[in-house]
């Protein structure tokens, strides 16, 4: 016969520190610590699923924020390219509206340049008109021809206009006379110089001087007669000319 102990468990303790319960020993599930503290397996088990359920949590909130974070970045990243381009076009713009404005200035001061370099100017200086174009009497031996601008002797003669000097010397009742021929083929007569300074074919400029105030020929006092001729033809009203080309004689 195997004896048996009542109410007795024989424990029998493994090497590893298991131990083995016979008839009334506790729950397979139980486990006994090293301090002799029961422990049931049951709950031991659920601790551990709670605790890989809460890590699994916390891992896929991770996650989560580093979706939602790359996603963020993505949309910044997005937003700053964005902006660069649109900063790119502006400055584009930029660089195209101020060469255009460069250009159409440099065009204006060339035209402005042209027009200046073209522009008529008065023949003198310090003067005050004596007789008109048309005007009649003892005179003239015909109605006259030009417009008389009066000022002391020796002051200076002006080219009306850009031209080159096609006559000089005395003629008549014109005294001494120069004859400049502009760029259209219109003849400007200065008359009762008492200098002329310019020489036959000398290429002058407007405002340039080319002689001084006189009253050589048929005169009454020192004045330049100014003619206007176009083409070298009959002569017309100097005033109008001069007005047409923006002078207020």
């Amino acid at each position: 016969m195997i004896p048996t102990i009542t109410g007795a468990v024989a424990v029998t303790v493994a090497a590893g520190g298991t131990v083995a319960a016979g008839p009334g020993q506790a729950a397979a599930d139980d486990v006994v610590t090293a301090s002799g503290h029961q422990q049931n397996g049951t709950d031991a088990g659920i601790d551990t699923t709670r605790h890989s359920r809460s890590s699994r949590r916390s891992s896929d909130v991770n996650a989560d924020r580093r979706v939602t974070l790359s996603r963020d970045s993505e949309r910044d990243a997005r937003g700053d390219a964005a902006g660069r381009r649109v900063q790119s076009a502006l400055d584009t713009q930029a660089t195209q509206r101020n060469a255009a404005l460069t250009n159409l200035a440099r065009s204006a001061e060339k035209q402005a340049g042209i027009i200046k370099a073209n522009m008529w100017h008065l023949p003198t200086e310090g003067y005050h008109l004596t007789a008109r174009f048309g005007s009649a009497g003892g005179l003239w031996a015909n109605n006259h021809t030009g417009l008389d601008f009066a000022a002391p002797t020796g002051t200076p003669i002006y080219a009306v206009a850009n031209g080159v000097i096609t006559s000089t010397g005395f003629d008549g009742s014109y005294g001494n006379k120069t004859v400049e021929t502009l760029d259209d083929g219109t003849e400007i007569w200065y008359a009762h110089q008492s200098a002329i300074d310019v020489t036959v074919g000398e290429q002058v400029t407007g405002g340039e001087t080319i002689g001084a105030i006189g009253s050589t020929g048929n005169t009454t006092g020192p004045h330049v007669h100014i003619e206007v001729r176009p083409g070298g033809g009959d002569p017309v009203d100097p005033f109008t000319a001069m007005v047409y080309h923006g002078l207020h004689p």
